[in-house]
């Protein structure tokens, strides 16, 4: 038996968890119909395979259709949800976790837009920021109804195999009932706080009356929804007891703060460059009042503060989701002493902000996350061992060593600069950025492991490369800045790369042309800005920095505003003259009829990248594919068998920013799926 605190057994109610780590729900956006069909299933299985004591699915599992889905969700009001349930929970137990379902119905935190195109809910007509939906103020029979369709998604759920179900109170209908910030219905569901539980107590005794007593319940809510007039922390304290002597649940899963804005929702559920687990002393005062089994997670990205939370007494179980998208065999790894190992967590976000748009949740550095199916999280070794050279050490150079190492053959990879990281390496210089640089040093460390030879200040000519006698060269040297965008005076302007690496000197006013909408842009304002200069960023979209997305944008914009940098939206920057000592930028618009200009002593340019290639075109002739990939083979997995050229030397590929621009996760993923395969 272990003693570490992460592995002792927990006893919650019959229900026996092997360990100490759960990941909570959440929605990875991976339904199919509204059902957890084949790919749902393997992502889920796979943390269970891991070691996690329970995994939590499906965040916010929608038990109306006046709850329509903003994002890909579950449809738990479908009776055909139910074999797929038992195909996701039988996956699950047969990997020694138990599993658990979070329901919900979503008030006005969604549109009515969606779904069947009917009007949003709440106990108030006040409408939610973020969503923007104007409820209609809820009914009796409103009430009556959604209190039976939720003892009805958790009978679907029992049914379906599961241990039991949470609620999702905070920032959805539960919660627009508790707090009185939403609530403005007089009794008996509206007014005191008892009234304003009553609706929280009738769902749970709707549920527990259908599901009987061997099944878990419990409830996901805030505590102190941290908003003047709103809920409290001396009435989240109430309530967390009024739960517990309910007699209805089996634990508490505490939060703070509130999400109806993107704000809002960041400091609940923080990102990189924010405290680590800046609610876990929270969740100690709650679990210390009560003597009730408690739960937490809130960016409790790595081992060492998990551990911290147990050894603690703070709470009884504790919550890796995130970290878990990253590394799904987290406790494995605890188990085998092998936590160096660990593939960490960045807090870059790249998962939730993604399903925030619209799109399925990746890990920014783990591109099997989510395609289980196809990709896999542990490479196998390789029949017969190949020498591969790898030009460029940035992350898609380094992950195709990783995973050529780890498939056991020998591999040489070539880097011009003194140190790895590329682009990466220039994004961690911003401090709330630093923690990208992991990316970076997890895989040095995996490349040490598989022995892989890494030469610095070497740059690759082709001689240099076919003096290897290589089987297969992967070329990945990423970008430079793309600068010459404009009609005229491109040799007066210099890229955000150029201010955030220290290579310009930052000028005193400052226009940032942004026609990319990264995070490069921004990083290049805010150098600028704490440095003293006067910066506008304009762009000529409608919106922002469309590529940084809602909550990444949040620490930014806390940032900016301060130092009182102007945004300019759909401005195109079309030429820049210089006069003297100043540059005169001339504006125009894609909507026409325009036409500025800015007197500025700086202009920066944002305008991606443009590939470093020269070295895969001297290449080219001399391999057998000529470069070629097949994206059939390339999508269904398989190796790369294009031959164009039967007496070259080597197959040629490159990867990442050196074949176009895009962000870190297609870099990593064109990585993975080329190099699992060689």
């Amino acid at each position: 038996m272990s003693s570490d605190p992460l592995l002792q057994p927990y006893k919650l109610k019959h229900l026996t968890l092997r360990n100490r780590i759960i990941v909570t729900s959440h929605e990875p956006a991976y339904p199919e119909d509204g059902m957890p069909k084949e790919r749902y299933l393997a992502y889920t299985a796979e943390r269970a395979k891991g070691g996690v004591a329970m995994t939590m699915t499906a965040g916010s599992a929608a038990v109306s259709k006046d709850s329509p889905p903003v994002f890909n969700n579950l449809l738990a009001y479908k009776d055909e949800i139910v074999p797929w349930i038992r195909q996701m929970t039988d996956a699950v137990h047969e990997e020694g976790a138990a599993i658990m379902i979070q329901l919900t119905h979503l008030g006005r935190r969604t549109r009515w837009d969606k779904g069947d195109w009917l009007p949003v809910l709440a106990p108030s007509h006040h409408r939610e920021a973020s969503h923007r939906a104007f409820p209609k103020k809820i009914e009796d029979w409103d009430i009556e109804r959604i209190i039976k369709d939720f003892a009805d998604a958790a009978e679907r759920m029992k049914a379906g195999g599961m241990d039991g179900v949470e609620l999702e109170a905070y920032g959805h209908l539960l919660d627009q009932f508790t707090s009185p910030l939403t609530n403005e219905l007089d009794g008996p569901y509206g007014g005191s706080l008892d009234n304003r539980m009553r609706f929280c107590m009738d769902v749970l005794k709707a549920i527990r009356s259908r599901v009987g007593e061997d099944f878990i319940l419990g409830v996901r809510y805030t505590a102190d929804e941290r908003l003047p007039g709103g809920t409290g922390k001396s009435e989240g304290m109430e309530i967390s007891k009024r739960l517990k002597e309910s007699g209805l649940i089996d634990y508490l899963n505490v939060i703070r703060g509130h999400i109806d804005t993107d704000a809002g929702l960041t400091d609940v559920i923080p990102i990189q460059g924010m405290a680590n687990a800046p609610h876990l002393d929270f969740a100690g005062e709650i679990r210390a009042a009560t003597n009730f089994p408690t739960f937490h997670a809130a960016k409790i990205p790595d081992v060492a503060t998990a551990r911290h939370a147990i050894e603690s007494g703070k709470v009884d179980m504790i919550g890796m989701t995130r970290a878990h998208m990253t590394d799904p065999h987290i406790v494995r790894k605890i188990i085998e002493k092998r936590e160096d190992e660990i593939r960490p967590c960045v807090g870059a976000n790249y998962c939730l902000d993604r399903i925030y748009q619209g799109g399925a949740a990746y890990c920014i550095h783990n591109a099997a996350t989510g395609r289980e199916l196809t990709m896999p999280h542990i490479v196998a070794k390789a029949d017969s061992r190949k020498k591969v050279v790898i030009v460029g050490a940035g992350p898609a150079g380094l992950e195709a060593a990783r995973v050529a190492g780890e498939r056991g053959h020998e591999v040489v990879v070539f880097e011009a600069a003194s140190d790895p990281g590329g682009q990466i390496r220039l994004t961690a210089l911003s401090p709330r950025r630093k923690e990208m640089m992991s990316i970076i040093d997890w895989r040095m460390a995996q490349c040490e492991k598989h022995g892989v030879t890494i030469r610095f200040n070497a740059w690759a000519e082709a001689e240099t490369i076919e003096a290897e006698n290589p089987d297969v060269v992967i070329v990945a040297t990423g970008g430079v800045a793309h600068t010459d965008v404009l009609s005229k005076g491109n040799e007066f302007v210099v890229s955000s790369w150029d201010i955030i690496s220290g290579d310009a000197k930052p000028g005193t006013n400052v226009l940032i042309f942004d026609d990319a909408g990264d995070h490069a842009a921004l990083q290049a304002a805010e150098f600028l800005a704490g440095a003293g200069a006067k910066v506008e960023i304009m762009t000529p979209d409608r919106s922002f920095s469309p590529e940084v997305m809602a909550m990444n944008l949040v620490p930014y914009m806390r940032s900016l505003q301060k130092l009182d940098v102007t945004f300019t939206v759909t401005y195109r920057l079309e030429s820049v003259e210089k006069n003297g000592s100043q540059l005169i930028a001339n504006v125009g618009s894609d909507y026409g009829g325009i036409s500025k200009q800015r007197v500025v002593d700086q202009v920066v340019v944002n305008h991606g990248t443009i590939p470093l290639d020269d070295i895969y075109f001297e290449l080219k002739p001399k391999s057998t594919n000529h470069g070629e990939i097949s994206q059939d083979e390339l999508i269904a997995g398989q190796p790369q068998s294009v031959v164009r050229n039967a007496q070259g030397q080597f197959q040629l590929f490159r990867i990442g920013d050196a074949v176009s621009a895009r962000n870190t996760h297609a870099a990593i993923y064109d990585a993975l799926r080329l190099a699992k395969d060689i």
